[in-house]
């Protein structure tokens, strides 16, 4: 973990306009910046970024966070990256605790792995770039491909030498460990002899989500029936190849804008697509895809299209893993290339233009598709038919999410009609499979587990609450909401003498029932805590930079800036009263003193309205999470009027009916409230 010394240090550093404004080109509006939203497409800017509480706002998509999420969100890493990214920025040095002696040793592997993948990267793009034997023969077999040289050095393209340990001398030379050497995959050990493992190939660098360097691809030049085409990286602490996507470092903000992801399976094909312009593309590496990897794709898009050659091997590839990618919740379509071409050289055919609109003309639902290459190999074999049945319903009953359910219901409809069977029968067939996973899920859960979820489920039927109490429970989040954000904005101001806002609120709330909403409780949680340890550290920066990200998150959302004050609103009352901030800087408090000494102390009181409020509005806040409860506890006490009970216990509830009413009428009193029923 990055410490909190080294974290300190880096909210210390970091400026919001600085941060976003490498990305956004931001100009001044009023107290605010305004910019072209980076996360959506727009021609009128609604991007707000205001320096003052260190927050960025979308009026357009919605988006909205702090420096950290800012980074996160645009450059898709975790905290933690996201703050080395912010360290890195400013020179600050991170120091990290680590739970164990072995954590510690794994880290320092992973790092010194990426080290010897820089230098590696570094060498092979040199020998190719400034080499006699590079240029000769490396460079110009990717020029004969048709790649350029700005797309070369864009992707770290690079060369290993024919030599026999050209790198290997080298690294030895610079002191690298030769252990770590062949973990990395780099050097290998032949009759006790240390040699290059990728003599004469082209290397494609495989970056990770920051731009790291993970590991490697090597292309064989000359014909060899007995060498591999391509050797890649072996398993290592950094480069596990079921979670690594090539190309998904160069293509997660074009994924992100075009909410598209195009997956194809060679490297070539990323370079080559990212050429011609289309850069919402990734690849596979020719494998099954893998779960990891689906997320990994979900992370940028919810849409993934696969492009893959039209050949039966092409078609086989295309269509491995992808009940994982239902399962996952994507929308799966394929586009298969014709001719015997792959996207890489049917880009360079027809050009990018002719290649984008024929993907969009030629995408193919997944499961229909499926269905349809499945039939076609079936013939008029009975038997095989109903096994595609069989295996469409199973395909179908993936897609698992409640949201998707009209899409499953489609589904079942289209491929019932291509099959000539019963609609019916193949959605309780569907049902089946969703059954059969159900209950193969149900059975892995510890006993304990499953015997509490039958218990919520028992007390759930027995409340019997209808939509309308739900409706009455529910429905006033915001409130909730409201009192979190008065603890942000003035928790640390006093509310009298003796106490600081947030305590009376504290103090008020001590029924931790008032609150429903999760993330409210952890954020009083969380602030109770500071007040007991250190309450000089207590400050709405705190919890925007929250390691805990809905923490974060919901204090951004809070303390968003809705409004800020109005140019046009300070040419009309300049107009009106002639007020001029120019020669003497006059303020508005002593502009008045001069045009309204009668109407001073009103117009005065206007101007720190927000500021006199701040007690009124706290309990307004908190009586009405109190009236809430209070209702609540009258709704379950009439609920339970309704049962049979004896003439003593019918006496006492009717006692409690009483005596909450009247609690809800003082209160309603107090607040200058009316109670309509």
């Amino acid at each position: 973990m990055i410490t909190q010394t080294t974290i300190q240090q880096i909210l210390g550093r970091r400026d919001i306009l600085d941060v976003i404004g490498g990305f956004v080109k931001l100009k001044k509006r009023g107290s605010n910046y305004l910019g072209l939203c980076p996360f959506h497409n727009e021609k009128t800017p609604s991007f707000t970024v205001s320096p003052a509480k260190e927050l960025y706002k979308c009026f357009g998509c919605g988006k909205a966070g702090n420096t950290i999420s800012f980074i996160m969100e645009h450059e898709k890493y975790s905290y933690v990256d996201a703050l080395k990214w912010l360290a890195n920025k400013y020179g600050i040095e991170i120091e990290e605790t680590f739970q164990s002696n072995e954590q510690r040793e794994q880290m320092q592997a992973a790092e010194s792995l990426y080290i010897i993948n820089a230098f590696a990267q570094q060498f092979f793009t040199t020998q190719l770039l400034e080499t006699e034997e590079g240029q000769d023969i490396g460079l110009s077999y990717l020029k004969e491909r048709g790649f350029r040289e700005d797309i070369i050095k864009k992707f770290q393209i690079g060369y290993s030498p024919e030599q026999r340990d050209a790198f290997t001398k080298e690294a030895i030379a610079k002191q690298y460990n030769t252990e770590l050497l062949l973990k990395t995959g780099l050097v290998a050990n032949r009759n006790e002899q240390l040699m290059d493992n990728y003599r004469g190939r082209i290397i494609f660098p495989i970056h990770n989500h920051s731009g790291k360097v993970l590991g490697f691809g090597a292309r064989i030049l000359k014909s060899n029936d007995k060498a591999p085409k391509y050797i890649n990286t072996p398993e290592n602490e950094i480069y596990i190849k079921s979670k690594i996507l090539y190309g998904s470092w160069f293509a997660r903000q074009a994924i992100d804008k075009a909410d598209e992801c195009l997956l194809v399976e060679g490297y070539t094909d990323v370079v080559s697509l990212h050429q011609a312009g289309i850069e919402n593309v990734v690849a596979s590496g020719g494998t099954s895809l893998t779960p990891d990897q689906l997320r990994l794709i979900r992370k940028y898009s919810n849409n993934l299209t696969i492009i893959y050659d039209g050949d039966a091997a092409g078609v086989k590839a295309a269509l491995r893993g992808l009940d994982l990618a239902l399962e996952e919740g994507l929308n799966v379509k394929l586009v298969l290339i014709p001719d015997k071409e792959d996207p890489d050289s049917y880009v360079n055919k027809v050009g990018a233009t002719d290649f984008r609109e024929f993907i969009q003309k030629n995408k193919k639902d997944f499961i229909l598709f499926q269905l349809e290459v499945a039939l076609k190999d079936a013939g008029n074999d009975s038997v095989k038919k109903s096994e595609v049945v069989n295996r469409m319903a199973e395909t179908i009953s993936k897609i698992n999410k409640a949201e998707d359910f009209t899409k499953q219901q489609d589904y079942i409809k289209h491929c019932s009609e291509i099959l000539k069977i019963d609609e019916g029968g193949l959605h309780a067939l569907v049902n089946k499979f969703i059954r059969d996973r159900i209950s193969t899920q149900e059975r892995k859960l510890p006993f304990e587990e499953a015997k509490q979820q039958e218990e919520n489920a028992k007390q759930a039927e027995q409340t019997n609450y209808d939509d309308a109490t739900f409706n009455l429970l529910f429905k006033d989040e915001l409130q909730e909401r409201e009192v979190a954000r008065i603890l942000l904005e003035y928790g640390i101001k006093k509310w009298d003498d003796t106490k600081l806002v947030a305590e009376h609120i504290l103090e008020e709330m001590v029924d931790e029932s008032l609150i429903d909403n999760t993330d409210v409780i952890r954020l009083i949680a969380a602030f109770k805590e500071l007040l007991q340890q250190d309450r000089s550290t207590i400050n709405k920066n705190y919890f925007i930079y929250h390691p805990d990200t809905k923490l974060s998150t919901l204090a951004v959302s809070l303390l968003n800036f809705p409004y800020e004050e109005s140019d046009h609103w300070r040419r009309e009352f300049s107009q009106a009263t002639g007020y001029q901030k120019n020669l003497f800087e006059q303020s508005y408090e002593d502009f008045i003193k001069t045009i309204a000494p009668d109407n001073e102390e009103k117009l005065m009181r206007y101007l720190k309205m927000d500021e006199d409020k701040t007690n009124e509005g706290v309990d307004s806040a908190v009586n009405y999470l109190k009236l809430r409860k209070i209702k609540r506890m009258l709704l379950e006490n009439q609920l339970d009027l309704e049962k049979q009970h004896t003439p003593e216990e019918f006496s006492m509830l009717h006692q409690t009916h009483e005596h909450l009413k009247k609690m809800e009428m003082e209160l309603t009193k107090k607040m200058g409230a009316v109670i309509l029923k």
